[in-house]
């Protein structure tokens, strides 16, 4: 159902049984698939494209141009895949041209009121951001993450997956697959263990896991050493060979 009072433009193109809320905006080069619920006063600027069944509620901006200075109106988009939920005041931004063009969000992920996702940010799927956490530009967030209330991200940072931030946290470095962090000033607290075990990992797995977290914080280890050694514990456990992976390929080195 869409509401009279909302501004559909033309070039808009809205699959059947996509419903609009009051005084909603959609621009053009927007295009919504089915199922998706948009409430009340939302503002949807493309390029934009929404997958199926996904709930945008009152207030959120979608698609807007992004926040940097070198962005000179390219023609860039934003990405939205099936099942989200995004909440009251959440915004979501463009691309830019300086990275891929494009930002992108996954499916079935939940975020919350308030919260940020600038330009050329990757969001998985099944990640949770609580209300008013926010991610920098060009940040990328892996599946079932999960960034707690007011946690800020820095730009180029990589959150792996299964992580976990406490409440403002501040995070200028990558952050680990299956790590939790926190406090003032933000670190290491141990692995993500409950959201492993509501996810069904089994106890070997996990304390496997919880080996390799020990031999990256505390064994003493240099990181370059500790890469060898999960390496070599990753033969028998794939969870360890994605941190060792995931350890590799850092730019800004990790949160330690």
């Amino acid at each position: 159902m869409i509401h009279p009072t909302a501004i559909i433009d033309p070039a808009a193109e809205l699959a059947s049984g996509v419903s609009v809320g009051p005084y909603t905006v959609i621009g053009p080069n927007v295009v919504i698939e089915s199922g998706t619920w948009i409430g009340s006063h939302a503002v949807i600027k493309g390029p934009t494209r929404i997958g199926r069944n996904n709930r945008l509620f009152q207030f959120v901006s979608i698609g807007e141009d992004p926040q940097d200075k070198k962005y000179c109106g390219e023609i860039t988009s934003l990405e939205i895949g099936d099942n989200n939920v995004i909440r009251e005041y959440a915004t979501l931004h463009r691309g830019t041209v300086q990275d891929r063009g494009i930002t992108r969000v996954g499916h079935g992920n939940l975020l919350m009121a308030y919260t940020h996702v600038a330009h050329d940010c990757l969001i998985g799927d099944n990640v949770i951001m609580a209300n008013g956490a926010s991610l920098a530009g060009h940040v990328r967030v892996d599946d079932h993450a999960i960034l707690g209330g007011f946690s800020l991200v820095h730009q180029f940072c990589k959150i792996g997956r299964f992580s976990f931030s406490g409440m403002g946290s501040v995070i200028s470095r990558d952050v680990l697959p299956y790590v939790m962090i926190g406090g003032t000033p933000t670190k290491p607290r141990g692995i993500n263990n409950v959201g492993l075990e509501r996810f069904g990992y089994g106890s070997e797995t996990i304390r496997q896991i919880r080996k390799a977290y020990k031999t990256i914080y505390k064994s003493g280890l240099k990181l370059e050493e500790a890469l060898q050694t999960l390496v070599e514990m990753s033969q028998d456990t794939p969870e360890i060979a994605c941190m060792a992976e995931f350890l590799r390929q850092t730019d800004r080195s990790i949160i330690r």
